[in-house]
């Protein structure tokens, strides 16, 4: 959805022909994957970071809009809500420092915009979930003014005819009711972006998906929702939640939700999951592209076509592990990572996206071997435990025997299966000192069982000694904005609870 649209209300005709260009595109976009070319392309990774901001007090401040016209950098853009802002980082070759390439950046722009942002008394801060959002922070009032973000709030509220309902348990649950979707722009994430050979890219996409629980147990940064102490990772609950557009009836068949981990290992193509997104989600939107009305007559054969309405639709729809389709050149697939949090730092964050990739990689060859005793249902529950329990959780794995997975500490999977990382960034072209030092900073985070939830909770909890709830997140912010500037990882910070 970070594109824009050309119409912000649609008829009936225009979702039937909105369905009828999904359709075509099918079509097309299977007959171009079939094309002995297609993926031929030099090899990437990329990614997308999402950042806060607030004021000297560490509260939200709406201020995304000024800072876009100061800065003047395309490479920003906004977000949902006004004290969100994104960055969208460049694609560096897989061979070599990529991850190095990506952390530059990351410290380059956002030293450029924190320079901005002091003008305007505004802090930058990489955070899954800011600890002091309040409930009025999530309304309809602080959403961005932009065209695209008002009709998919009312389109995704039409649909699901009252209020959307947060219920997430945890150290303090949480229940509240929002009348719209600016819950979900409480979310922030690094959204990483990995290219892969096209006849490798169903066994890196399954691998991803078996692994995504170790990544999100071992960079938890989001612990913290309106004053309540809750998952390590709670982005996954409350982005679930806050756009569940279904029906509360309990007592019929429904559509998977819109934010989901999946409906099964990839089988045959990676064209399957675009098709299911036809066949299982009805369209949000449709905006209809004036070059793309006479799908039917394009060749694949020839310059591939953006499929516009297929990707706009692909984007109203959020699993947490993303095929992309891109046309540019011979085209190609890419996964996009979207479970890994913002923060603490671009080190920790450039971190995980190394973790991850490399779990993906390295895991790919034998993916097959796991899936076998690994039923989907285990590996998407051993998501929800990670984001849940964080480095606390047991999950489902062939541990202790290949053919029995059992439940095990996921620090120990996480241990077992950081050699098996390494080898997958050896595999394709990472420098060994890149893929060592990377791989290092996750290593000592398991080793001191510090992950930036943990540190968020603990320090929270001897701020309330002293302090009322809002006072002590907001002391929270504070210290977290001190040590996140440091630029060192989170295992390292200072840790008032010991």
């Amino acid at each position: 959805m970070g594109k824009d649209i050309s119409k912000v209300s649609f008829t009936k005709r225009d979702f039937s022909a909105f369905s009828k260009q999904l359709d075509q595109q099918l079509i097309y976009l299977k007959q171009a994957l079939e094309q002995p070319n297609f993926g031929d392309e030099p090899l990437k990774i990329g990614a997308e970071l999402e950042l806060y901001l607030v004021d000297d007090l560490g509260n939200p401040s709406l201020s995304n809009q000024p800072l876009l016209t100061d800065i003047d950098d395309p490479q920003f853009q906004p977000e949902l809500n006004q004290y969100n802002i994104e960055l969208n980082l460049n694609a560096y070759p897989i061979k070599g420092k990529p991850f190095s390439r990506l952390r530059a950046e990351i410290l380059e722009k956002s030293t450029n915009l924190e320079r901005i942002a002091a003008k305007h008394n505004v802090n930058i801060v990489p955070v899954g979930i800011l600890p002091t959002l309040r409930s009025e922070h999530l309304t309809v009032n602080n959403m961005t003014d932009l065209s695209r973000y008002h009709c998919l709030a009312d389109h995704l509220y039409q649909q699901r005819g009252e209020p959307f309902r947060i219920n997430i348990n945890g150290e303090e649950p949480l229940s509240e009711s929002f009348s719209g979707i600016c819950a979900e722009g409480a979310n922030t994430s690094f959204q990483v972006h990995l290219m892969t050979k096209f006849a490798d890219f169903n066994n890196v996409f399954n691998a991803a998906q078996l692994t995504t629980p170790l990544v999100t147990a071992i960079a938890g940064n989001s612990s913290i929702l309106l004053g309540h102490k809750l998952w390590d990772e709670t982005r996954i609950a409350l982005f679930k939640q806050s756009l569940d557009i279904r029906s509360n009836d309990p007592f019929t068949w429904q559509t998977p939700t819109r934010v989901n981990f999946g409906q099964g290992w990839l089988r045959k193509s990676v064209w399957e999951l675009f098709a299911e997104a036809v066949a299982v989600y009805p369209p949000i939107l449709a905006d209809i592209c004036a070059n793309n009305r006479h799908m039917e007559h394009s060749n694949p054969k020839q310059k591939l076509q953006p499929l516009h309405e297929l990707c706009l639709h692909m984007g109203t729809i959020w699993p947490w592990n993303r095929p992309v389709y891109d046309h540019h050149g011979n085209g190609h697939m890419r996964i996009e990572f979207r479970s890994i949090p913002a923060g603490p730092t671009s080190i920790d964050m450039v971190a995980n996206a190394a973790f991850a990739i490399g779990l993906a990689t390295g895991l790919a060859d034998n993916i097959d071997d796991y899936l076998a005793v690994i039923p989907f249902n285990f590996a998407e529950d051993n998501f929800y435990r990670a984001a849940q329990e964080g480095l606390q959780a047991k999950i489902h794995w062939p541990l202790k025997h290949k053919f029995h997975p059992t439940k095990v500490p996921i620090i120990e999977v996480i241990s077992k299966m950081l050699p098996i990382a390494k080898k997958g960034l050896y595999k394709i072209g990472i420098d060994k000192e890149e893929a060592d030092y990377f791989l290092s900073i996750i290593e000592q985070r398991l080793a001191e069982r510090v992950t930036g939830a943990v540190w968020q909770k603990q320090t929270l909890k001897v701020f309330e000694k002293q302090l009322s709830k809002d006072l002590a997140c907001q002391k929270l912010v504070l210290n977290y904005i001190k040590q996140c500037r440091s630029c060192q990882p989170v295992a390292t910070w200072e840790k008032v609870w010991q």
